[in-house]
């Protein structure tokens, strides 16, 4: 989500498609065979392939992301659900369970993994041409075109790559569980919004922080973590998580108004 916010769009299909590539993942190693090294590339080929409609039938049609994206999101779980009749496919490697299992000293490889990600995203966004492309025109569409920027391709790439970490998200969901569960990517949405808004980034494009982002991530583990141990009742974490985006949102438009850029 934070990578389709930085230009100014939204990805209401993150958790959809992340559902269908966990589906498809699964699907591959249980019904056909496949062995891991296999099955890692095409699910992200099938993220990136998803993320890559989405942006087509975004620029192409002219169409608000919001909605294309929620047309998609429809889809994705269509095809999810009519692939697996909502039955879970449960024989993953022992490979990949044990991959959700295993730990570096007191860190597992899930945690590693997501880390990893985000540090090569933040050096996307900070070192390379396409990553400052995408924040430029975020930030100011009509400025960014007119240096040379070219909007289809920026607004694709975004949703290329936006596709390509829900996949991504998906894999990991299946070592941790161990199984493919068609549920995966269901409770997504919310939590996608949250993260990125609580770490800074600005709803109408043009600034990301990686660094906030992750740190927002720990911050709504810690808050479901604590509530769960205080016997709260879960769905009170959702109307929080609600409440933090409001208050972040009201702070970014503070902060603008405050200096004079909104």
């Amino acid at each position: 989500q934070m990578v389709t916010l930085g230009v100014g769009q939204m990805n209401i299909a993150v958790g959809a498609l992340g559902g269908l590539v966990a589906i498809a993942f699964g699907g591959m190693m249980e019904v056909y065979g496949l062995p891991i090294l296999a099955a890692v590339p095409v699910a992200l080929l099938i993220g990136a392939a998803g993320g890559l409609i989405n942006g087509l039938l975004t620029v192409r049609t002219g169409i608000n992301g919001f909605i294309i994206t929620l047309a998609t999101a429809s889809a994705f779980t269509g095809i999810n659900l009519g692939i697996t009749e909502s039955i879970p496919f449960y024989k993953m490697p022992p490979a990949l369970v044990a991959f959700g299992e295993q730990r570096i000293g007191a860190f597992p490889y899930l945690l590693i993994a997501p880390v990893i990600v985000a540090a090569l995203l933040g050096l996307f966004f900070a070192r390379t041409v396409p990553g400052r492309q995408l924040l430029a025109y975020g930030g100011n569409a009509q400025a960014a075109e007119l240096s040379g920027i070219p909007r289809e391709r920026t607004i694709v790439m975004a949703h290329v790559l936006s596709g390509l970490l829900a996949a991504a998200a998906a894999i990991l969901a299946v070592a941790q569980l161990g199984s493919a569960q068609p549920s995966i990517g269901s409770d997504w949405l919310l939590l996608s919004f949250a993260a990125p808004i609580i770490g800074g980034a600005a709803l109408t494009g043009g600034h990301v922080s990686v660094l906030g982002t992750l740190f927002a991530v720990i911050l709504i583990a810690l808050i479901e973590n604590g509530m769960v141990l205080a016997k709260v009742d879960p769905y009170w974490v959702q109307f929080l998580l609600g409440a933090l985006i409001l208050a972040a949102v009201w702070l970014n438009r503070w902060r603008a108004v405050k200096t004079g850029t909104a």
